[in-house]
């Protein structure tokens, strides 16, 4: 009976099991501000601003076409864009220490960051793409004003809003991530090569199309394409980052 008693239990199950990557998911919504509350009071605020700039113009009987042509080059729908960048790097800096810390496995962890990353962008696509709706509508809130309903927005419908905002999302969520995973791999050192390796390739880029005249037909390509083509390129930019990452996590060492 001793003997039975005393034999250790060995795991045979799969490690990389669904609810070990779902408890990744979790693990991120532990404080669900970073990712949920703090880029809808970034852009928020941006519309109170907006909001209050257009109030000025038509009370004080300004043109109104002119102020939401303007605005609609403002950027501003893209305020939450910078912060996301961070939420990528907080999201592996300060969680990957602690998922392995409980036995998660580095597959685990990326699988679980990588669907949570999909969670947020999703949802904020489809919100975005809805306020931009939302906004032509009420011809800019009943003001006048061009917060969402700016840029690429508002050109080709609810789908495209969603499909561009989805991609780019995306891509600056894991450009903070595996930016971070070079970090917690190579430390500074890695970093600078990186950061060096990036500025000579696009300087050696804008060097060759300079010199050899490409600069209209690369304008007349992306055209070409469109915007879905465009985006098609930043959603295949934010998959090569993730895989980069987790290539890189592989290796990484936690301290």
């Amino acid at each position: 009976m001793t003997a039975v008693i005393d034999q250790p239990i060995v795991r045979t199950e799969a490690r990389s099991r669904a609810h070990e990557i779902w408890r990744i998911v979790r693990l991120h919504c532990v404080n669900p501000a970073i990712f949920f509350g703090v880029p809808w009071i970034i852009l928020g605020s941006a519309w109170a601003i907006m909001m209050i700039i257009g109030l000025i113009i038509t009370g004080a009987g300004g043109p109104a076409d002119d102020m939401q042509e303007g605005m609609r080059y403002s950027w501003a729908v893209l305020s939450p864009q910078w912060y996301l960048v961070v939420v990528g790097v907080q999201a592996i800096g300060l969680t990957f220490s602690f998922a392995l810390g409980f036995g998660a496995t580095r597959r685990d962890f990326w699988l679980g960051t990588a669907i949570m990353f999909g969670i947020v962008s999703l949802l904020n696509a489809i919100a975005i793409a809805t306020l931009v709706q939302i906004e032509k509508a009420t011809d800019g809130w009943g003001v006048g004003i061009a917060m969402f309903d700016s840029l690429w927005y508002g050109q080709q419908g609810w789908l495209t809003d969603f499909y561009t905002t989805l991609a780019l999302q995306l891509l600056v969520l894991f450009i903070g991530a595996s930016v971070t995973t070079v970090y917690m791999r190579w430390r500074i050192r890695g970093m600078m090569i990186v950061l060096f390796s990036a500025i000579a390739l696009l300087l050696a880029f804008i060097a060759i199309a300079t010199f050899s005249g490409s600069w209209p037909a690369l304008f007349e390509w992306f055209g070409s394409i469109g915007i879905i083509g465009v985006f098609s390129i930043v959603l295949a930019l934010a998959v090569v980052c993730a895989v980069g990452g987790y290539l890189v996590i592989r290796r990484a060492t936690p301290r």
